[in-house]
């Protein structure tokens, strides 16, 4: 009981401060929302620009250490893959001038064949059937690429 007359006591002390308070006229501080508005903008606009300029600068640090990995790859080329299966794959790789044919399962890898002269050139594309048959089916005659 007596703490609820100390708090109304010192409510009835502070009421002539806070209307001499009320009184006074109000003075309102200038409008610098535009202001602010254009400064977050452009705070959020060099942001954007700084993560997109780190993601890229990451993506080409990625290439360019992808490169390091085979720091000598003129040694050894994949010269062609065929799948032969969802998890089965038959390579030919090139190595120091041989060419080896490689059985590839998720368990293992062996060697099927090793041809002593090259079956096909490694950088050239093997010239198929394909085009040419595509060509017939469309109606269209087929004719070779000339080389200049």
């Amino acid at each position: 009981m007596k703490q609820l007359l100390a708090g109304f006591a010192a409510s009835l002390l502070a009421a002539p401060v806070l209307a001499e308070e009320a009184g006074k006229p109000v003075v309102k501080a200038p409008v610098t929302g535009a202001a602010d508005t254009v400064g977050t903008l452009v705070s959020l606009g060099l942001g954007l620009l700084a993560v997109v300029a780190i993601i890229y600068g990451c993506a080409w640090m990625v290439r360019r250490m992808n490169g390091m990995t085979g720091m000598n790859n003129q040694a050894m080329k994949v010269v062609s893959v065929m799948a032969l299966g969802t998890r089965e794959r038959i390579a030919l790789v090139e190595v120091g001038g041989q060419q080896i044919l490689l059985g590839i399962t998720p368990s293992s890898i062996r060697t099927l064949h090793v041809f002593d002269e090259p079956v096909v050139e490694a950088g050239k594309p093997v010239p198929g059937d394909f085009a040419r048959r595509l060509q017939g089916m469309i109606g269209k005659p087929w004719n070779t690429p000339s080389k200049d």
